[in-house]
Order: structure tokens, then C-alpha cells, then sequence
């Protein structure tokens, strides 16, 4: 009985520590160490691209020495420029970065731009439809405190932006399929596509906040307009001070602070 209890004790610590061991590989913690404090964020499971990406350059040491070279007040702090190792007081930064981009995982609305979330930096949408992510760059969310107000206005343009987007698609795969040469312009046709695009909305309205996002964004505050434009890959468990901190620094040229603010060590903890 003695030796029968150890084995199921043993089994049961076996079993624990795997499921542990497992659960940081999804969830791997970083941890900034920063001019103005530490930063510790949880990377998320369903965004696996970014976040073996992440993991492998705060692992190579990349991150260890960069400013947070673009600073907003109630809205982000941005970091991953390498350039910004070595750059001069007036030096302009924000186009550097490594040799390659991260194909966009936007998991929404489970992941969104609450205060804290980490996200990907990207180009605009005019050179990067696909909105693949920088290699490299990221910046963590300070954001505001909205009403309900607020979130219904935002959600108004939403709807508008996610029928036009859909109404783009269809009209173009209507003139690939005819193998026509220029965009349908009949208006009976056109306003029968707007009007499935609508009822489709209305059925699935992706364009309206959850519950759970209308909270988080009434209390604690993020950026909502960007939410399902770029890739949220994590969020801050420690240091919401530091991130509210380093986003109130003055700052001159292309929202570079005056003073620098500097990665001095990134480290994975978990």
C-alpha cells in the first residue's frame, strides 16, 4: 500500500509538472527591464507565430539595449527598432527592423486592444492588405477610458468599414469571375450586394464590442479603433505603472522622447 501511495504521489507531481512545463511553452513570460522599471508580459497560445517569434528574439538578446523610440500619451508605447541601440540624440527612428514580416494572427475579439495588450507594428494597410506584422517591432497599449458613448460611435464606423471591405471583396471576385475589365458599376447590382452584405452583418455583427471588451474599455481603458487591424499577441501582468509612466514622457520629433527610455534587458521567466 506504502509503495502503491508513492507511485500515485509521483504520478500525480509527474503529471503537474508536465502540464506546468507545457503550459509556459503556450504562455511563455518576458520580462523588460527598463530605465524607468520592469515590465513583465504573458505572450498568448493562439497567436503561435508571434509568439515564437518574440521568444526567440528576447532569447537572442535583440531586444536588450532599444529605446521605446515612439511614445503617445494616451494611446501606446512602441519599442523593437534596432537602429535605436546606438542613434543619436536626433536621430529619426522607426524604420528599422529585422529582414523579415509575421503573417497576421488576429484572434478577435478574444484577444483585443485593452490598456496593457502587446501587439505587432505594422505597415499601413495602402502597402500591407495582407497586415502582416513587423519581424520585430511591437508596442504595448496605454489607451483611455471610454463610455458607452464612445464605444457606440466606434462601433458605427466599424460597420461602415467592415461593408465597405466586404463589398470590395464581392465586387471583385463578381468581375474576376466575369473576367470583366472594370468594376461593376449597375447600380440595381451594386445595391443588391450592399443589401446581403447588411443582412450578413446583422446575423454576425463582428463589428460590436463584447461584453467583456465594453468593460475592460469603460474601466480600465485601451484603443479600440484598432482593434481587428493589427495582431495582439499578449498583455502586461506587471508594470501598467511603467507602461502609464514611459507614455506621459515628453517627447520632440516623430513622438521620440526627449529623454531616452531604454530596454536594458529582456528575459524570458517562464
Amino acid at each position: 500500500m506504502k509503495l502503491r501511495s508513492f507511485l500515485s504521489v509521483l504520478l500525480i507531481i509527474c503529471f503537474s509538472t508536465t502540464s506546468c512545463a507545457r503550459k509556459n511553452d503556450k504562455e511563455p513570460v518576458i520580462k523588460f527591464k527598463t530605465t524607468e522599471g520592469t515590465i513583465v508580459v504573458k505572450l498568448y497560445p493562439k497567436t503561435e507565430k508571434h509568439r515564437d517569434n518574440f521568444v526567440k528574439l528576447v532569447e537572442s538578446g535583440y531586444y536588450d539595449g532599444v529605446l521605446f523610440h515612439r511614445v503617445i500619451r494616451d494611446f501606446m508605447i512602441q519599442a523593437g527598432d534596432p537602429d535605436s541601440k546606438t542613434a543619436g540624440h536626433k536621430a529619426s527612428l522607426g524604420s528599422g527592423d529585422v529582414k523579415y514580416t509575421i503573417p497576421a494572427e488576429i484572434v478577435y475579439p478574444e484577444y483585443y486592444h485593452k490598456k496593457g495588450a502587446l501587439a505587432a507594428a505594422r505597415q499601413g494597410d495602402d502597402v500591407n492588405p495582407e497586415r502582416a506584422s513587423s519581424g520585430a517591432q511591437f508596442y504595448i497599449v496605454q489607451g483611455k477610458v471610454f463610455d458607452d458613448a464612445g464605444l457606440n460611435k466606434i462601433e458605427v464606423r466599424n460597420r461602415q468599414k467592415a461593408e465597405t471591405a466586404i463589398v470590395r471583396h464581392m465586387n471583385d471576385s463578381i468581375v474576376k469571375t466575369r473576367k470583366l475589365t472594370r468594376p461593376l458599376l449597375e447600380p440595381q447590382l451594386l445595391d443588391s450586394v450592399i443589401t446581403v452584405v447588411r443582412q450578413r452583418l446583422e446575423s454576425n455583427p463582428v463589428y460590436k464590442f463584447t461584453e467583456q471588451q465594453r468593460n475592460d474599455y469603460k474601466t480600465i481603458g485601451g484603443t479600440p479603433h484598432l482593434d481587428g487591424e493589427y495582431t495582439v499577441f499578449g498583455e502586461v501582468t506587471k508594470g501598467l505603472e511603467i507602461v502609464s509612466n514611459i507614455s506621459r514622457a515628453k517627447t520632440g520629433k516623430l513622438d521620440r522622447p526627449v529623454v531616452d527610455v531604454r530596454v536594458l534587458k529582456a528575459k524570458r521567466i517562464r
